[in-house]
């Protein structure tokens, strides 16, 4: 893995991100993999069924008791508000209407935020670029922890607290760590977000928006979903730092755990990155992978030795803009 040393408490590297480097041998070794990468021409499909799906789901939560408002958030409606951060995630890299349609894929994932409450997709994406390209970047990617967040959050009820917390973070870290000017994007993602909080609650009062707003914040905290959170980056063997998950939840996630796969070729959808694993199986098999996201909330707040320091960093130099 290269030279390896240590500075404070997370693990400072000073190679490249590995991801780069094998997507040159797997495509140079099985080119067909290129035929993969284009748009999923049924995400779009998926997407919407599943923003109406909230939306009828409103109505009919409108006039429960607020104990089964917050239970059908937290059972029902934030696993589908979580699965739609995740299909977002997908949309930002152009997989529902192909890189010649980037604006179309911009508004609908405008589209496909409206269940999550929360204006969040053009975020999303300005930061998520940065993830890709500068994976582990000091002060450019904004998914590593701060040292506060790492020295703080060090023992098991602390790392528990900061699963919940793990909405408010990932929300105010970016502003911290690598604050950007605010796009016409954002401002547009807000102005439609808020004017359909506002007719959800001038239609069917205040539960339906709170049904919302609390799954998504519910379930993107601790909830068995959010163990890809962890899962994906967070430092489980020394020297390896992104990590596939192929278990069941999968399917409710838009394959989000084949996250070496996704960090090889960001330009594949998620429903074709299993054909990537199975084509390029000799580059995969053999590294470390979980099978469960539940045992990764688990080891993190148990094992003394993971937390929010188990993170791999290193200096980027900023790429020139095109």
């Amino acid at each position: 893995m290269g030279n390896r040393v240590t500075r404070g408490d997370f693990e400072w590297v000073y190679t490249e991100q590995p991801h780069t480097q094998r997507r040159k041998e797997i495509l140079a070794k099985y080119p067909e993999i290129k035929t993969l990468m284009g748009p999923d021409p049924h995400l779009k499909w998926i997407v919407s069924g599943m923003v109406f799906m909230q939306l009828l789901a409103c109505y009919l939560v409108k006039d429960l008791s607020w104990k089964w408002i917050f239970f059908w958030a937290y059972a029902f409606g934030g696993c589908i508000n979580h699965s739609l951060t995740l299909a977002i995630h997908d949309i930002s890299h152009n997989v529902a209407f192909g890189n010649k349609q980037a604006k179309w894929n911009r508004w609908f994932a405008i589209f496909a935020n409206l269940p999550v409450g929360i204006p969040y997709s053009a975020s999303f994406k300005k930061y998520h670029i940065d993830h890709h390209r500068y994976l582990g970047g000091d002060s450019l990617d904004v998914d590593i922890p701060t040292d506060f967040e790492g020295w703080f959050f060090c023992t098991p009820l602390r790392k528990l607290l900061w699963l919940f917390l793990q909405p408010l973070f990932y929300s105010l870290r970016p502003l911290y760590v690598n604050p950007k000017a605010i796009t016409r994007m954002e401002i547009l993602n807000a102005l439609v977000q808020f004017s359909i909080d506002l007719i959800i609650y001038y239609l069917w009062g205040l539960k339906p928006v709170i049904y919302l707003i609390a799954g998504t914040i519910l379930c993107l905290g601790f909830h068995p979903i959010s163990g890809h959170f962890i899962a994906e980056h967070y430092m489980f063997l020394k020297g390896y730092e992104t990590y596939s998950y192929y278990g069941p939840l999968n399917w409710l996630t838009f394959n989000v755990g084949y996250h070496m796969e996704h960090h090889d070729f960001p330009s594949i959808p998620g429903c074709r990155l299993p054909m990537v694993k199975k084509i390029a199986a000799e580059y995969y098999d053999n590294l470390p992978h979980h099978q469960s996201w539940i045992r990764v909330l688990w080891d993190f707040v148990f094992d003394d030795t993971l937390g929010p320091y188990s993170r791999v960093k290193r200096l980027c130099k900023l790429a020139k803009e095109s």
